[in-house]
């Protein structure tokens, strides 16, 4: 799903597993999303599939930008249902895996749903529509063969906390999920291993603070300019002045470097770069999505992050609140 990079770098572990382990892999996508998949599997087949292309709200209330988008997302469900099924008949496809695209399922094969949110949190105001938000997620996956869930079943080591654990009466829908454990592509960078055998280190302790920017527009955009008048105002204030670093998650862009006094910002790093870069700083920033806090976790560097719910995100407050609590 192309709804911020999220979606698409956790896939990246399960690809590099299946390709491990032999099997012949399509990938399948749009926008950036397809873009970062494609940079780390360039020699892959690839199938577009039918934009999304939302945009939150500027202000800090999404729910009704979310009701309002509600035909065009049906009209996309619709959209990828008849591309996968004209993709069937091309191809003998053993296995579909959708991370949070609703319509890549069909009765011809083994179909998988990848998501974190079998509960769906609404902000204050909507909660008494959480449990039919839902229900009406179910009955999208329903569809499916199987849900995996990117979290732990024990919900003492779960990430995600309310949100991938729900207590339903429906036997044949917990018969679907399956907690396969958090999906990130840093999760053979974990500090102590960015240290080859001859024991040089290659952390790069080069920035104070890295600000990792993801999301949907226009606040991925709002972030990152509160970030750099942020510390752009420390400049006469601060004897040893900090050194940033903000990655803005911009893949379709040319991956030039802009330096302004002692700001780097740059479109997008290469997964070991920006390893090497999170794991030498000694502060972080970053939106409160699930696969960004599955990253920090991976590379040890959860309770270095400063979590900044997306305005109007309900799950990304929660996360926040669930995730800095823990770190406490």
């Amino acid at each position: 799903m192309n709804w911020g990079l999220g979606h698409a770098s956790r896939c990246v572990p399960l690809v590099q597993r299946f390709l491990d382990e032999g099997h012949e892999v399509i990938l399948g996508g749009d926008g950036e999303s397809l873009t970062l998949l494609r940079k780390h599997f360039p020699k892959l087949r690839y199938v577009y599939l039918a934009p999304l292309n939302l945009r939150y709200s500027a202000g800090s209330r999404q729910v009704w930008a979310m009701v309002k988008a509600m035909p065009h997302i049906l009209s996309w469900a619709i959209k990828d249902h008849a591309m996968l099924k004209a993709v069937l008949r091309e191809e003998h496809i053993d296995r579909v895996v959708s991370d949070n695209r609703f319509g890549l399922y069909s009765k011809e094969t083994e179909c998988i749903y990848i998501t974190h949110q079998l509960h769906i949190m609404l902000p204050k105001g909507w909660r008494w529509v959480e449990t039919i938000a839902s229900r009406l997620h179910a009955r999208i996956y329903m569809h499916y063969n199987k849900v995996w869930v990117p979290d732990y079943e024990d919900f003492n080591q779960s990430l995600a906390g309310e949100l991938s654990h729900i207590k339903s009466k429906i036997q044949n829908l917990k018969s679907k999920i399956e907690y396969i454990g958090p999906l990130s592509r840093f999760e053979n960078h974990k500090s102590e291993k960015i240290v080859p055998s001859e024991g040089k280190e290659v952390i790069n302790h080069q920035y104070d603070v890295v600000a990792v920017l993801s999301g949907l527009e226009p606040h991925r955009t709002q972030l990152e300019k509160e970030i750099i008048t942020r510390y752009s105002n420390q400049k006469s204030k601060i004897k040893n002045l900090k050194s940033i670093l903000i990655v803005q998650g911009l893949m379709h862009r040319p991956g030039t470097r802009i330096k302004r006094a002692n700001i780097t910002i740059v479109p997008y790093m290469a997964d070991d770069e920006l390893a090497q870069a999170l794991c030498g700083a000694t502060h972080i920033i970053a939106r409160s999505g699930y696969s960004t806090i599955m990253d920090f976790e991976a590379l040890g560097m959860l309770a270095k992050a400063e979590l900044i719910p997306t305005p109007g995100q309900p799950e990304q407050e929660y996360l926040a609140a669930y995730n800095s609590q823990k770190s406490a």
